[in-house]
């Protein structure tokens, strides 16, 4: 074992086994909100939280508290021998903070906590958030320490031949025969996608450096299989985040949440259209609370900085859709809206002839003979 993998180990397991404190969390909280995602049993809550912050310490004393700090210097140097690349000033700025929350859990637990449960509570508590920031930010310093400065297993293409290679790519993406597969970046931030270049029943692994959609792609290698493929081309690096300051570990806490199921019951079961209106504008509720017709124009939006956010031709198209789409359902719920305050105008019920059925009907008597049933006839049954 090299002494890279030795420190990545401790990092991955660490990250794992957060994974799992937070699943474990996450069930238990669900048992102290009701049905809308309210918590309504604080001190049950409070204790669900401090046993979290508790097993994450023991996590971190287990697993990275043995080598954050040469897991941190490894990196370092693996980021100092990189090529210039937009992405890594934010990598540098990553490994800061991570050093900064590995100087502050240490300094945490040197020092005695409070006696009593309620310190070693406020304690470990206070080291929540550091402990995050390595689940959340740690497989970078991971990635960084695990660099395989590996030689290319065969010779780059010639000018010439990359030239070949290219057009053939090319015409072969103008008779839609260019399947692409899979995409990654490489460590200088340029994209790199794998494709199957289909030419008279017979494919070849190519891969393309750039967006395969955008001018002045071209192809840098062709290969036998994916595995050759990954083998010799550049290593992918971890991918981005949409936004900086989101912490899969640290999520607030869920807006309470009628479902749509809940209020499509609510008009069946309303006999007054005031009901039936208070259903339909819980649907187009905007704030904390929102409806879920503006969660879903939220979604749409979501997903269309998403998609811009790949940057490139076919994401900024596909966000410019989603945007669109993202207009209409926002109109569609001011339509919603009006036509809901308008039922609730009426001021009407539902007619009385609207009877229910009855779930148990009454069977004949006892002594009543059965009904005669109608006579049979001779007529044939008419065939198409």
């Amino acid at each position: 074992m090299t002494p890279g993998s030795s420190l990545t180990d401790g990092a991955r397991n660490f990250r794992l086994r957060m994974a799992v404190i937070d699943r474990e969390t996450e069930t238990a909280l669900d048992m102290t909100r009701d049905r809308y995602g309210r918590t309504v049993h604080p001190d049950a809550a409070a204790d669900v939280r401090a046993h979290r912050d508790r097993a994450a310490v023991e996590a971190y004393t287990t697993y990275l508290a043995p080598c954050a700090d040469a897991l941190l210097d490894t990196a370092r140097r693996a980021l100092d021998q990189l090529p210039p690349a937009r992405h890594l000033d934010g990598w540098r700025t990553v490994l800061d903070g991570l050093a900064a929350s590995t100087a502050a859990i240490r300094r945490g637990l040197d020092r005695p906590s409070a006696p009593g449960p309620a310190g070693e509570r406020a304690q470990h508590k206070a080291l929540w958030p550091h402990l995050t920031a390595w689940a959340d930010h740690g497989f970078i310093a991971s990635h960084l320490a695990d660099l395989d400065q590996r030689q290319q297993h065969k010779a780059p293409l010639t000018g010439e031949e990359q030239q070949v290679w290219t057009e053939r790519a090319r015409a072969a993406q103008r008779r839609g025969e260019l399947q692409l597969t899979e995409s990654w970046y490489a460590a200088d931030g340029q994209p790199i996608t794998l494709a199957y270049l289909v030419e008279d029943d017979d494919s070849t692994v190519v891969a393309l450096r750039g967006d395969p959609d955008a001018p002045g792609w071209q192809v840098i290698g062709h290969y036998t299989h994916e595995y050759e493929a990954g083998q010799i081309l550049p290593a992918a690096v971890p991918p981005g985040v949409l936004r900086a300051d989101v912490s899969e570990f640290n999520r607030a806490a869920p807006a309470p949440e009628v479902s749509l199921q809940e209020l499509i019951r609510d008009i069946v079961e309303a006999r007054h259209a005031g009901d039936a209106s208070n259903a339909l504008l819980s649907a187009t509720q905007r704030g904390h609370d929102a409806g879920p017709m503006v969660r879903l124009q939220e979604l749409l939006e979501t997903g269309a900085q998403f998609a811009g956010a790949l940057e490139t031709v076919q994401g900024r198209q596909i966000a410019a859709r989603l945007a669109a789409l993202g207009r209409q359902v926002e109109f569609l719920t001011r339509e919603v809206e009006e036509a809901a305050e308008d039922l609730g105008a009426t001021v009407a019920v539902l007619p009385p002839h609207r009877t229910p059925v009855p779930r148990f009907r009454p069977g004949p008597a006892v002594d009543t003979a059965p009904p005669t049933p109608p006579p049979r006839t001779s007529t044939a049954a008419r065939h198409r």
